[in-house]
């Protein structure tokens, strides 16, 4: 840079600073942040943890650097940090790894004028260059980068890094100026950078989320994962905004969502290439589309494919479940499921075809079950029924539950030793609770055939054939976002749901969607068909209604009451007109002025005024029957002043709206801390 080009400001800015520093002739070790490299899109970016989770590595770093690797998860026990491969590994899901540093000295970045770190080995050079210089008073230090980057220290403000010039030309002379300075800054308290506060450790709830159709979930096609993050910090932000009260009194900590993946699975089952083979070549960026989001739906109306979509979905919550448990073992909350759009329909039918908890349904003698129940027996239980407690070492060692019991044949017992009087026991022990079975299933069809005769159809009328797998859990509530349910139940043929239905293993159902959703479908005008009524309006999360939305009310509201007062004007006049005339003699008796006045009465109006609207019952006291305990079920979100303009043109944005949406968010958290008697600083009107 010449001599022309340089700022004069700068050069008599530097000599107080310097000044200062040399009267301190003091010199503080910088504080290291630790940072991780988020790569999205062929760029990299450099992202700071959160403050207690770059103290925690740095504890751990000071701790065991004489040790083998060591372990510390990070951003809420999502993550893990493994310190002497300096990565960052994903806990819960697919993705991929990312490199972590320990970060004190950062440089600007050409593009986005985002602060990079420099490599660790480097920083401890700089630092050690910046160490010198503040304690001797020497500055003007001069460093070469791995990359043979230039930094000069001309005082403790004014850090520069110079890109390394070009060789030589096309003509073999070389250049003499260098390339644009970057800002060097040391610490990252120097920087802006905007460092989360971490998340609360004590987890209250775990939430399962599923996708819908595709692998991108939102309008900037984002994963399943990236838009549960977005969902998961505005839940962070509205804990601390309405649950600030039970925050301080540490009676609530957060809740952790996790996402569900199948789009990946149903894929990788090679039905893209039979697809591929049968595409025709035109238009093949939108055939490609369609085979790889709108498939997905017709994929789960066949038999074949909606097998593995419910197997995947079922095995990956059990997995994450337990994983999570293992994780924290000290977890006493409860668990829920959210899915978005065709997620949401199959979480639908797989809590239909769940079978309740084995400790509701004994009505038998001891703790004798049937085989459908997923094994609940017990192997000892059963031994011991059958005088075989001998023998439950050998069970044990094979790892056989008792479900894989009811799998056992006469030559797999035999192969574990078992001998023929014992075998035969158990043999015909399982072949009469498979009996038992078959009459339960016989009856069962029985009662479903009945079903679809009468009044209100089974639920699961229609569904494809299929093994609904088990769930490891209860869950408490199942949140539907821009839910297709209502559409593909009428389809299926249920046209009406029994009021006195309920899922059998979750007690809480909500139906949230936005007014221009186009895929979502209402719930409750199938319980409750002979009563129109609107669904619940989702109060906003500061606490009214948007002002375009009061607006429109006021103007409502306006125009009904000019218009009775208009007619109630021309009625008056009216009656003035047709009144009988006042008697000329005083003497009138007061019999004709009755008289006048009955005659007048009996004119007909010329449009008598309107009758009066009723008054609207208020639509949080409807009973919608027991799908959601009596309460509402129907949830829509009020649009955006914008979005009312024009509700074709938001319709696609309607339908993928929710994983920002702090309404929606506000909504479940609302209704998970209910379950644990926490509620809100202050209620919303229009709540529920």
């Amino acid at each position: 840079m010449s001599a022309q080009e340089r700022p004069p400001a700068l050069p008599s800015r530097a000599a107080p600073d310097a000044a200062e520093w040399d009267a301190g002739n003091g010199y503080e070790a910088v504080a290291p942040h630790w940072f991780y490299c988020k790569v999205t899109g062929g760029r990299e970016r450099w992202l700071p943890f959160s403050t207690q989770d770059s103290e925690r590595l740095e504890e751990a770093h000071g701790a065991g650097k004489d040790k083998g690797d060591v372990v510390v998860p990070t951003s809420g026990g999502r993550y893990d940090v493994h310190l002497k491969q300096r990565q960052r590994v994903a806990v819960f899901w697919e993705e991929e790894v990312s490199e972590v540093r320990r970060c004190t000295w950062f440089y600007k970045g050409d593009k986005d004028n985002k602060y990079v770190p420099y490599s660790e080995s480097f920083s401890e050079e700089l630092e050690e260059a910046y160490m010198i210089a503040v304690t001797l008073d020497e500055w003007k230090k001069k460093l070469e980068s791995p990359s043979r980057e230039v930094i000069i220290l001309h005082n403790p403000k004014l850090m520069v890094h110079y890109h390394p010039a070009a060789t030589s030309d096309d003509w073999g002379s070389t250049p003499t100026e260098q390339g644009r300075p970057r800002t060097v800054k040391r610490g990252v308290e120097n920087i802006a950078a905007e460092i989360p506060n971490g998340e609360p450790l004590q987890i209250d709830h775990l939430v399962f989320v599923v996708h819908g159709i595709g692998p991108a979930c939102d309008i900037r096609f984002r994963s399943i994962v990236q838009c549960v993050n977005d969902f998961r910090s505005v839940s962070l932000s509205m804990l601390q905004a309405h649950f600030r009260k039970a925050q301080e009194q540490q009676q609530i900590g957060r809740v952790e969502f996790l996402p569900v993946n199948w789009h990946s699975s149903l894929h990788s089952t090679g039905v893209d290439v039979d697809l591929e083979r049968i595409t025709l070549p035109s238009i093949s960026r939108l055939r490609h589309f369609i085979n790889d989001t709108i498939l997905d739906a017709f994929f789960y109306n066949s038999s074949t494919y909606c097998q593995t979509i419910l197997d995947t979905v079922a095995s990956e919550m059990n997995r994450l479940y337990l994983l999570f448990l293992q994780r924290n073992p000290d977890f006493k909350g409860g668990v829920s499921i959210a899915g978005h759009s065709l997620g949401s329909l199959i979480l639908f039918d797989l809590l239909t075809n769940q079978k309740a908890a084995p400790e509701d349904e004994h009505s038998r003698e001891g703790t004798e079950v049937t085989s459908s129940s997923r094994g609940a027996e017990e192997v000892k239980e059963i031994l011991k029924k059958l005088d075989l407690s001998e023998y439950c070492p050998v069970f044990e060692k094979e790892k056989i539950d008792g479900e894989a019991l009811f799998l056992c044949a006469e030559r797999n017992l035999e192969e574990m030793g078992i001998p023929l009087g014992p075998r035969m026991k158990l043999l015909h022990y399982i072949s009469s609770r498979r009996e038992d079975t078959k009459e339960q299933s016989a009856a069962g069809q029985h009662s479903t055939t009945a079903s679809r005769d009468g009044p209100y159809p089974d639920v699961s009328l229609g569904q494809v054939s299929a093994n609904y797998p088990q769930l490891l859990y209860k869950p408490a509530i199942f949140f539907a976002f821009g839910s297709p349910i209502g559409m593909f139940l009428t389809v299926r043929g249920v046209k009406r749901i029994n009021p006195d239905y309920s899922l059998p293993t979750c007690k809480g159902f909500f139906n949230i969607f936005h007014p221009f959703d186009p895929v979502a479908y209402r719930i409750e005008p199938m319980i409750v068909p002979d009563l129109e009524f609107e669904p619940m309006l989702l109060p906003h999360h500061k606490g009214r209604k948007r002002m375009h939305l009061e607006l429109k009310e006021g103007l409502t509201r306006m125009s009904v009451d000019l218009k009775n007062n208009l007619l109630g004007s021309l009625r008056v006049a009216w009656q003035s007109f047709t009144r009988a005339p006042l008697a000329a003699v005083e003497g009138v008796s007061s019999e004709g002025e009755a008289e006048a006045e009955a005659s007048t009465e009996k004119q007909p109006d010329p449009k008598p005024e309107e009758a009066p609207a009723p008054a609207k019952e208020d639509p949080s006291l409807i009973i919608v029957g027991k799908l959601n305990g009596g309460n509402r079920i129907d949830y829509v979100l009020q649009e955006k002043p914008i979005e009312s303009f024009n509700e074709y043109l938001f319709a696609l944005q309607g339908h993928l709206c929710y994983w920002e949406s702090e309404d929606t968010v506000l909504l479940v958290l609302k209704e998970i801390y209910q379950t644990i008697g926490v509620t809100l600083d202050q209620p919303l009107p229009g709540s529920q």
